[in-house]
Parts: structure tokens; sequence; C-alpha cells
């Protein structure tokens, strides 16, 4: 009886524990499944956001940049480690590429910026709209000179 208790105690805890290990490992992965090829892409993303804005600028259109803002918005906050950095085990190296506090300080500021050019150009104060812009391609440069070393 007790053979035939524990046995079903051992099937129980092997079938559950089975699926947390692989809903796990399915987290894991998802997280890590960013590549070089999503990063490339994300950044031509928001370079043509950056387009998108100027064209708006030069046409005064408050639909255009509105779209660029918004779209650069949306694509900075999905820009992270590729897999390779976090699989690095150099601690120097892995710091000097996964600097995730400078990355997060950045792309909250790009954020924060857009929500500026749409709150400032739809204000009509175009000038201060652009030298929001501006900040932006900052922020863009210093992650691509300190992080992505440009």
């Amino acid at each position: 009886m007790k053979k035939l208790l524990l046995g079903y105690v051992v099937v129980v805890t092997f079938t559950f524990g089975e699926n947390n290990v692989t809903f796990s490992e399915s987290n894991t992965s998802c997280a890590t499944n960013y590549t070089c090829g999503d990063r490339i892409s994300d950044m031509q993303r928001m370079g043509q956001a950056m387009q998108d804005m100027q064209s708006g600028f030069f046409y005064n259109n408050f639909d255009i940049v509105k779209a660029g803002a918004e779209d650069m918005k949306k694509t900075i906050v999905g820009v992270k480690p590729v897999k390779e950095e976090l699989e690095n085990t150099d601690v120097y190296e892995r710091w000097l590429d996964n600097n995730t506090a400078m990355k997060k300080r950045i792309q909250r500021r790009i954020v924060q910026y857009s929500d500026d050019i749409i709150s400032r150009f739809g204000d009509g104060d175009v000038i201060q709209a652009v030298q929001v812009y501006n900040k932006i391609t900052l922020e863009c440069m210093k992650c691509h000179t300190s992080l992505r070393k440009w």
C-alpha cells in the first residue's frame, strides 16, 4: 500500500514538475529570443520614426509628427540585450555590453521626449518641438557611442 501511494506521489510530482519546468523554460527562451536581427529591425524602425517626425516638421503636419513619435515610443521599449550579450561569462564585458541602467534611462528619456514633441507641436510651439527632437537625437547618439561602440 505504501509503495502504491509513493508511486502515485512520484508520478504526480513529475507530471506537475515537468509542466512547471517547461513553462519556465519557455518564459526564459522568450526573454532571450531577441536577436541581432531583431535589434537591427528595431533600429531601422526608430530611424524611420525619426525621419517621419522630421518630415512632419518640414510639412508642418501634426499627424505625421505624432505618428513618428508614437512609433518611436513603441519601438524603443522593446530594445533589449541580445542572447549573446546575456550569455557572456566575462563580468567586465557583460557590464559593458549590458549596462541596463543606462539603457533604461535612455529609453525613459526618449519616451518622455516623444510625449513632449507631441504636446509641444500640438500646442503650436514648433521651435520647442524641434529642440526636443534634437534631444532625442542626442540620446540616440549617447547609446550608439557608449553602448554600441561607434
